[in-house]
């Protein structure tokens, strides 16, 4: 895991966004240059989007936590007031202000990956090595088929 100094120089090389509309189109621009489902960070009154192309890190904050239920797939996910991760092509590591609930606990996922050998599945993976294998179609942004 990177250390706060360590991020702090990767985020003073980041492209950094500000104001929601904004946030929004380059959140979505960056899922889809990943491969990643575009309902995947589903993020409300975001005020700053950072993204150190170089490095793969990429941070997202917002005004407040956020919770999500993806019907799809029965879920309840938290997210932090900021969101940041290395990303790669279809890969989310080192993931941070991601929580899952499975039964009555919430998860934190450190991990989100699409398989190349089944493009349409998608993992979330916790630091603790639990892993959760859905369908990507369900982290499709809403009215978007």
């Amino acid at each position: 895991m990177a250390s706060q100094a360590t991020i702090q120089n990767i985020r003073e090389n980041a492209e950094v966004y500000h104001g929601d509309g904004k946030c929004k189109e380059k959140s979505l621009e960056l899922l889809r240059t990943l491969n990643l489902p575009e309902g995947l960070l589903p993020l409300e009154d975001l005020a700053e989007v950072g993204y150190n192309k170089e490095k793969g890190f990429v941070w997202l904050k917002q005004q407040k936590k956020k919770e999500h239920y993806f019907k799809k797939i029965g879920r309840l996910v938290s997210y932090a007031p900021e969101v940041s991760a290395f990303v790669e092509d279809r890969r989310m590591k080192n993931l941070t202000g991601v929580k899952s609930k499975e039964l009555l606990l919430w998860i934190s996922i450190s991990e989100i990956y699409i398989d190349d050998s089944d493009s349409s599945k998608i993992t979330f993976k916790s630091s603790a090595g639990l892993s959760r294998t859905f369908p990507v179609s369900a982290f499709e942004l809403e009215g978007n088929k």
